[in-house]
């Protein structure tokens, strides 16, 4: 959680122990690293203890002509002492951060035989040891060894310092005046420096307050300290200074006031000066003030409690985590899974959310604890966070809202403080509610950054402090206390860094200004953290009571959102369904065979066909045909929708399979055409219909012709096909008439006939199966075309063949006899 206020501090006097590899988005690549870090990160410190690693590549660069002193422990990594004291040596790296600008520490691994020739070099045979070079050494320089060094952060301080105040000309351009002030200088201070505030610290000759405090506030601009010393009569009687040692703030014309402070001690100096108006850490813009600041994204700046959390940032924190970091995993296994169940736990359990979040919550709890396979796909995991089912008031809010974790850049705070502010509330709530695991909570936090936090370094550091002491987490208690700790150690260690926001400083939190019994110092005078205070805060602070609603979107409106979200995918998905089998349908008419005829172009219902069936057996028996024909009277029969003959494709025009057999049909003629292939597939899916339909009673007809006109006039049953109406009607064609003796050898005629024309047109269409799969889409003309070009180019081939063999014979030698 980035701190919402103050300025960055040093005073947290902890230790952390980290061996970084290279780490990846691997779980196995990450164990490699672990396992088998770099040579230069194999030994008791990383670049993460904010240590120098020298090697043999860099100790040139890093201790010869540098402009910031450089103190270098010399150690072997298998030597208990340089073990003992390597966590002293990196809480004095923390704590004298803020010099790195005039001092810097560094540290080389004697152990390592590619460090060997370092530590000859420098006449190393003991370890630890630990050397002193001044700013602008010297190539062959061996530093100044500190003999019989402190094992305790105070006291190496106070040694630094030392070496510093005996550093001989060209003073080091980063480090400023250490040596005590005049009231003349003073006097004259603002002719010279371009400041708003002088700090002035009183103290006797032994202390090294003053001189601390000019060194941690080295990296900010706008204020500059000077130490006074108790001696300077006339200073001290002009501000009227009474106790040592005491803070003044000296401005132009003479004006001081002093500063207050909780304890007259560095920790209290540094943290009130650092948050002086217009004081910002060099290069970082100035801060905004609260009531007109803004941010630089598409949102809009919400104001806000800076004391006080927002159920908006954890709601928010729960969207991002499970919405679009999960996300970034399609298949969920073997150990993420087992974190990301413990991770919904604790959040089913512990998170004081809403009802419709909490219910929303269990169900995804219950949904992965039946899961008893070794892995689960995302998409399954995203119906339930959508509620798929449409369970009755259950739902988590889409999209981020942040409060009071906005950030004055789309890239500060935002998710990271979330994710820090949302276990802190988890911890506080175990420990509330009477949770019974200590490490819970605590091992849902590891196992999720480990397995799913998108920053992969941020999740090797937490992993490295986890496994340093998380297994001496043993209450309720002291998992919040752990998890704070842990908390200002990572805000220490990123202070001043790129990922800092400047309106939203990382500091030793809380601030004095918000807890002031939270804070104290030691004996010596170094601070020191009242845990018996800090409990108490963290357990109100981040208790649900505590909580603000502000912001939040109402209830019903999400589940209306829901509702909405859930009709639009059921919207799409018809849509895709319907667009997939229309795709299927085409793509299957492009598969099924061609067809080799038209339908057949009468196709009626069957009681109609049953009748016409008859009528004709009727009609070779002697007549009855007539009988029926005269019984249906002069009315018009009606088309079936099925009358319209298919148009065949390959012989480029439209007609009946066979001619009719009924006396009085007429045939139109057939005409050329060429085939239009946008509108074939809709054509053939109707012809292959009424295929289907028609298929078990359509009877083959025969064309009969009729050879002379009887005088008796009838209503017989007349058929005009049409090409492109497909109508069929019946025709009056004469009146009624008797047959005579010599009908049955006219009809006899007919029928040899129609047999005769029904086999020459089985022929016809037997050949018509050929060309119509040849000539598909092209007109006759084209065809002919093609035949032409084939026989030229025949012709062509054959006029060179021979050309060429007559040159040949030509041209072979002859051979003379003797």
């Amino acid at each position: 959680m980035a701190q919402r206020c103050g300025r960055a501090t040093s005073w947290l006097t902890g230790q952390i122990q980290i061996h970084p590899g290279k780490i990846t988005t691997t779980a196995v690549w990450l164990l490699l690293c672990l396992l088998f870090p770099p040579a230069a990160e194999a030994g008791l410190y990383s670049s993460s203890d904010q240590v120098i690693l020298l090697t043999p590549d860099n100790v040139q660069s890093v201790l010869i002509n540098s402009t910031a002193a450089i103190v270098v422990e010399f150690y072997a990594s298998w030597c208990g002492h340089c073990v003992a004291f390597s966590p002293v040596y990196k809480s004095l790296a923390r704590d004298i951060k803020e010099w790195k600008p005039a001092v810097d520490l560094a540290a080389v691994d004697c152990a390592a035989e590619v460090n060997s020739k370092i530590c000859t070099g420098f006449g190393i045979t003991g370890y630890p040891t630990i050397k002193f070079f001044h700013a602008y050494s010297k190539a062959g320089s061996k530093g100044q060894a500190m003999k019989g060094f402190p094992r305790e952060v105070r006291g190496l301080r106070h040694r630094i310092i030392d070496k510093l105040e005996t550093h001989s000309e060209p003073w080091p351009p980063a480090c400023p005046p250490l040596e005590p002030t005049s009231q003349a200088e003073i006097e004259s201070f603002f002719e010279t420096n371009n400041v708003e505030h002088l700090a002035l610290i009183f103290e006797e000759a032994k202390s090294y307050i003053g001189r601390e405090v000019t060194l941690d506030l080295l990296q900010f601009e706008n204020v500059a300290v000077r130490r006074v010393l108790d001696t300077e009569a006339d200073l001290v009687t002009k501000l009227r200074v009474r106790e040592f040692p005491s803070c003044y703030l000296y401005y132009p014309g003479g004006n001081f006031t002093r500063l207050q402070v909780k304890i007259e001690a560095r920790a209290f100096y540094t943290y009130a000066l650092q948050r002086l108006p217009g004081v910002v850490r060099s290069g970082k813009p100035p801060p905004v003030i609260t009531e007109v600041q803004t941010n630089n994204t598409e949102e809009s700046w919400r104001p806000f409690n800076t004391s006080r959390v927002y159920m908006a940032d954890l709601e928010s924190t729960l969207h991002y985590s499970l919405r679009v970091e999960l996300a970034a995993h399609t298949v969920i296994r073997g150990e993420a899974l087992v974190s990301l169940k413990k991770y919904t736990s604790v959040l089913s359990k512990y998170f004081p959310g809403r009802p419709v979040v909490m219910n929303l919550l269990r169900s995804v709890n219950s949904w992965l604890q039946n899961q008893t396979g070794d892995e689960i796909s995302y998409e399954a995991l995203k119906k339930i966070l959508d509620n798929s089912a449409l369970s009755p008031n259950t739902a988590l809010p889409e999209g981020v809202r942040w409060v009071g974790c906005q950030g004055s850049q789309p890239h500060l705070r935002r998710y990271p403080c979330g994710v820090w502010t949302l276990f802190h509330v988890l911890t506080v709530q175990a420990k509330n509610v009477g949770g019974t695991d200590p490490q819970e909570v605590l091992r849902a936090m590891r196992g999720y950054v480990r397995s799913f936090f998108g920053c992969r370094p941020c999740a090797g550091h937490f992993e490295n402090m986890a496994r340093e002491s998380m297994d001496e987490v043993n209450t309720l208690s002291s998992a919040v206390l752990w998890l704070w700790s842990r908390h200002n150690r990572v805000n220490n260690r990123l202070a001043g860094d790129l990922s800092e926001d400047p309106n939203f400083p990382k500091i030793q939190w809380p601030s004095p200004e918000m807890c002031p019994a939270c804070h104290t110092v030691k004996n010596n005078g170094d601070h020191r953290w009242n845990n018996d205070q800090v409990l108490p805060f963290l357990l109100s602070y981040f208790s649900s009571a505590s909580i603000l609603t502000d912001y939040l979107e109402d209830e019903s409106q999400v589940l209306a959102k829901q509702r909405e979200k859930h009709e639009r995918q059921q919207q799409a998905r018809e849509a895709q369904e319907h667009g997939e089998r229309k795709a299927r349908e085409a793509l299957d008419s492009m598969r099924l065979p061609l067809p080799s005829h038209a339908t057949e172009p009468e196709e009626e219902e069957e009681d109609e066909g049953e009748e016409e069936e008859t009528m004709v057996d009727e009609e070779e028996e002697g007549g009855e045909g007539v009988a029926a024909a005269d019984d249906i009277g002069g009315k018009t029969s009606e088309p079936t929708p099925w009358a319209k003959p298919e148009m065949e494709v390959g012989r480029g025009r439209r007609r009946a399979h066979g001619r009719p057999s009924i006396v009085g049909m007429r045939m139109r003629e057939p005409q050329e055409d060429i085939v239009d292939l946008d509108s074939f597939v809709n054509q053939h899916y109707k012809a292959k219909a009424m295929q289907l339909a028609a298929s078990s009673r359509v009877k083959q007809r025969t064309l009969q012709r009729k050879e002379e006109q009887e005088p008796v006039p009838v209503f017989g049953l007349g058929m005009e096909l049409d090409a492109g109406l497909g109508m069929v009607g019946l025709q009056p064609i004469e009146e009624d008439f008797e047959l005579d003796v010599g009908r049955q050898r006219k009809r006899l005629q007919k029928r040899e006939l129609a047999g005769r024309y029904f086999n020459e047109e089985a022929e016809l269409s037997h050949r018509g199966r050929w060309m119509s799969m040849l000539s598909i889409g092209f007109s006759n003309v084209d065809i002919s075309l093609c035949v032409i070009l084939y026989l030229m180019s025949s012709m062509c081939l054959l006029t060179m063949f021979l050309f060429f063999k007559n040159r040949h014979k030509l041209r072979r030698p002859k051979v003379a006899l003797p």
